[in-house]
């Protein structure tokens, strides 16, 4: 089953704690990789983010995850294909506190 491309991953934050956004990826040789971070992203804003301004490779299978400051990571279990310029935008919301924390998928628009 192919997965479904993403050009684009929007953050909703709502939880208690500062955070940036960051992917995991798979590179071509099947290794996992780290993206760059966003800059901080605070409480009650929403943050839209394109992978390849991370450094994602067109194609990728790409993971959202987000570092918490001060508090315990989280990644999203749901993994995209990064297709750069594609016009769905998968969102997600996270909530909780720096050291319990959730990083929910909303949908893909």
């Amino acid at each position: 089953m192919a997965l479904q491309q993403v050009g684009q991953f929007k953050l909703n934050q709502q939880g208690g704690y500062v955070c940036r956004t960051e992917f995991v990826y798979l590179d071509d040789n099947g290794q996992l990789q780290s993206s760059a971070q966003t800059s901080n992203e605070l409480l009650g804003q929403s943050y839209t983010t394109s992978p390849g301004d991370l450094g994602v490779p067109d194609g990728a299978t790409t993971w959202m995850k987000i570092w918490v400051m001060w508090g315990t990571d989280n990644q999203a279990t749901q993994a995209f294909t990064y297709t750069k310029g594609a016009a769905p935008t998968a969102e997600y919301t996270c909530s909780g506190t720096t050291l319990s924390n959730h990083l929910a998928l909303d949908g893909v628009k």
